[in-house]
């Protein structure tokens, strides 16, 4: 009698979860509950795909201006300048002095960008 008792509540427990779990998995199966299953995932692959996306910006603009600094070393373009050896200041070889600004002896450019003042 407990033997009988015993297989038949372990095959009504058995059944009731079998039940359960067939019940859950046909929810599952619905068109709306696909569709929102669908709609998260498509969601977070999108902000997994923007994160590396992220990251891989990053890295390249790291990487990008380590690149720049070695161009720059190699090319003397960052070594501090000597102020004692640039070139003095050229100033144009023809002088306006029909210009009403132009100064006798003045060393400093003082002629008009006014490209309509002569016509």
């Amino acid at each position: 009698m407990f033997r009988r008792t015993f297989w038949f509540t372990t095959g009504v427990a058995a059944g009731v979860w079998a039940t359960t779990k067939v019940n859950r998995k046909l929810k599952q199966l619905t068109p709306e509950n696909l569709a929102a299953s669908a709609a998260n995932k498509a969601i977070e692959a999108g902000h997994r795909l923007k994160d590396r996306a992220v990251g891989f910006a990053l890295d390249v603009r790291d990487n990008m201006a380590q690149r720049e600094e070695e161009l720059g070393d190699a090319l003397g373009i960052n070594a501090p300048v000597d102020q004692e050896l640039l070139p003095p200041r050229r100033y144009t070889a023809i002088e306006n002095r029909n210009n009403p600004k132009y100064v006798e002896g003045s060393t400093y450019q003082t002629y008009s960008y006014n490209r309509n003042e002569d016509h």
